[in-house]
């Protein structure tokens, strides 16, 4: 079983790095304060907590759980070094500090662009794939919609990148659509918008994307 090392210390990086080890993986979550995450791994013993740069270095596959403007930083603080020749599993939006128009997020990255291809610019020998940024944390792991899975749509530009996150996916109970290359990045982080706006109308949080095919 590979080696996962989730970065950030918020809820994502939380229930990500908690389903990786229910599934088995060997898991360490980097962070800048290990304080923020004393009460999680006081639960989740066998993982490791440690700074960003030695999780990513620990790991064989990275997962990027943070903020989007935080993004760019802590692969900076992760170290280009040890992103080099691996996946990167990119779960960000680039969702601006700014109050939402009638429940319609604002997005700090121009139209024509992603976040994720920003950072596959900045770290052109990691391979990045856009995944877990279409859905709430509640459904990241195990999904039960009554035996419906949920589609998570990905994208990035190295096919063997996606075929690893395909088969985590699939193991958390996901199907999975592959969308193409990075450039279809701006699209999928668009999905970030169209699944929060039931919950700013009505508060309705407890839903995911299903592409439905005809045979």
């Amino acid at each position: 079983m590979k080696k996962i090392g989730v970065l950030g210390s918020g809820i994502v990086a939380k229930t990500l790095a908690s389903g990786f080890l229910k599934h088995g993986y060997d898991v360490a979550i980097g962070t800048r304060s290990k304080e923020k995450l004393a009460d999680w791994h006081g639960s989740n013993q066998a993982a490791q907590v440690m700074s960003f740069a030695d999780a990513a270095s620990f790991a064989d596959i990275v997962v990027l759980a943070v903020k989007g403007l935080g993004a760019t930083e802590v692969l900076t603080l992760a170290g280009r070094e040890n992103l080099e020749g691996k996946v990167v599993i990119d779960t960000t939006n680039p969702i601006a500090e700014r109050a939402p128009d009638r429940g319609v997020l604002k997005f700090f990255v121009a139209q024509g662009t992603s976040l994720m291809e920003t950072l596959q610019a900045a770290h052109p020998n990691a391979r990045f794939v856009k995944a877990w940024n279409s859905v709430g944390n509640a459904f990241m792991v195990d999904p039960d919609f009554g035996g419906v899975k949920p589609t998570m749509m990905i994208c990035g530009n190295d096919a063997s990148a996606k075929q690893e996150t395909t088969d985590i996916l699939e193991q958390f109970g996901w199907e999975v659509e592959d969308m193409g290359t990075a450039r279809s990045a701006e699209v999928i982080e668009q999905l970030c918008i169209l699944w929060c706006l039931p919950g700013f109308a009505r508060n309705q949080w407890n839903h995911a994307f299903k592409i439905l095919k005809k045979n």
